[in-house]
């Protein structure tokens, strides 16, 4: 329910510059909150509005799709167009997107209702890491009939029934609980082993037709799951015991229900290199391979139902965003079908010196702050002054001009390269120190590199 404008105050914390992009992807975000409020016979019939980013490498792509997905918490998956190419050699039927974008939505919900028993399920995990590191817990287990642990029943066997315990030693249970679970708390069980039962792995790939397929995937919930008794310590356990108590306390059906409406409804699909699969008319070769990729992605993009292993989708009302550099392709080199499902293009202009200044100091994840966050464990307080960043920014920018235009990823080339010794030589040994990088700094160990000769230390 964000505005456009909120969306885009959102997006500016963490990529600088390309508003028409951001106002785009606002736009298309906030329609599918207009669209949900109309008549149900209304809605059916408007679709989104898909985008093409025209801009080079590393100018904010796909930061700007990943960031919408997240504001909104819509399944998200980024796809290589290219990967599509050569079907049943080195690539992928197209119609695998769909099926990512659903199980990233399954993941999603799965994790949004498992938070939702968070508690209860850490009480009941509490509780049976107690009763595990009790020693009755300890005691030799009935051994298992062959024929049912082949069935999948082989660590469900009930246990043999426990004499009844005299009033004096039920207190003495409670005390001896109530004491391992005080230990348990302070932190101090942490190393101690029991035995857990957990999932055993499915049977793996298998080869067939000459393709890999994974067996547990094919034959999915049909057959009975096997379980095996497995020794390790309290910290290993507690999170596998976590996950089986929150499942138990959630509906994995009606998860399955709510994630396919939610990436029927709501996914977002970023189809990136598609200038790849672009070829000119009147080509053959590699070309008439593109033109295939093309003409397979058009049905999804167009609106067409899949059948996935939780049930069919429709892909009318997923967004699509593709992007690209068309540095030798054009967008009017794709086929004319799927030009028309992409209507809204925006082009992402180049960094300047000044962008590069401002994504150092003004974004919550600028990568500045990244380094200083890493060099705080090993003491090291990590600062840079305002020249510096200035002469950081400046040897990027040049960086770009000079050789490959890489983006803001230049910029992790250049720290990597200007806090080398300091990265080395910290090593939590000493006091709190506290670092500060100017300008000379900066100059000293960037500019006497800056030669044609030693350029290639700054390629990627």
């Amino acid at each position: 329910m964000m505005t456009p404008k909120q969306i885009v105050d959102a997006l500016d914390r963490y990529i600088i510059g390309q508003e028409e992009a951001k106002r785009a992807v606002a736009i298309a975000l906030r329609n599918r909150y207009r669209r949900s409020c109309l008549s149900e016979d209304l809605r059916e019939e408007i679709t989104p509005k898909n985008i093409i980013m025209l801009g080079p490498t590393g100018v904010g792509k796909t930061e700007i799709a990943r960031r919408l997905a997240k504001l909104v918490d819509a399944p998200f998956i980024k796809v290589e167009a290219t990967k599509f190419t050569e079907v049943g050699y080195v690539g992928k039927d197209v119609e695998s997107m769909i099926r990512d974008l659903v199980e990233e939505s399954i993941r999603l919900t799965k994790t949004l209702r498992m938070n939702e028993v968070k508690f209860a399920a850490e009480a009941a995990t509490e509780a049976r890491i107690v009763e595990l590191l009790l020693p009755q817990a300890k005691k030799q287990r009935p051994p298992v009939n062959p024929l049912q642990y082949l069935l999948g029943a082989g660590a469900s066997q009930p246990a043999s029934e426990e004499p009844k315990l005299s009033e004096e030693e039920q207190e003495k249970h409670r005390s001896l609980r109530e004491q391992t679970l005080a230990r348990l708390r302070a932190g101090q069980m942490e190393n101690e082993i029991i035995e857990i039962e957990v999932e055993e792995s499915s049977s793996g790939p298998i080869l067939a037709m000459g393709v890999d397929m994974d067996l547990g995937s094919v034959l999915g919930d049909m057959l009975p799951k096997r379980h095996k008794l497995k020794k390790m310590p309290v910290c290993q356990a507690r999170p596998i015991l976590l996950q089986q108590e929150s499942e138990k306390r959630i509906d994995m059906d009606d998860v399955n229900r709510v994630a396919l409406m939610n990436a029927e409804q709501n996914g977002i699909i970023f189809l990136d290199e598609i200038d790849k699969i672009a070829g000119a008319a009147n080509r053959g070769g590699a070309d008439v391979s593109r033109e295939g990729v093309q003409r397979d992605i058009l049905p999804i993009v167009e609106g067409t139902t899949i059948s996935t292993k939780y049930g069919a989708i429709k892909t009318d009302f997923i967004l699509f965003i593709g992007a690209g550099a068309f540095h030798v392709s054009k967008v009017s080199d794709l086929i004319p079908e799927l030009q028309g499902r992409f209507p809204i293009r925006v082009t992402l202009k180049d960094l300047t010196e000044e962008d590069f200044y401002k994504i150092l100091t003004q974004p919550d994840n600028a990568v500045t702050k990244q380094y200083a966050a890493l060099l705080r464990p090993d003491n090291v307080n990590l600062s840079f002054t305002e020249d510096a960043l200035r002469e950081i920014a400046k040897f990027a920018f040049r960086a770009n001009e000079q050789n490959e235009n890489i983006g803001a990823r230049r910029l992790h080339t250049v720290m990597e390269n200007l806090l080398n010794d300091i990265s080395f030589n910290a090593n939590g040994q000493h006091p709190l120190i506290d670092v500060v990088i100017d300008g000379d700094y900066v100059d000293s160990h960037l500019a006497s590199e800056w030669t044609e000769d030693n350029i290639h230390k700054y390629i990627l």
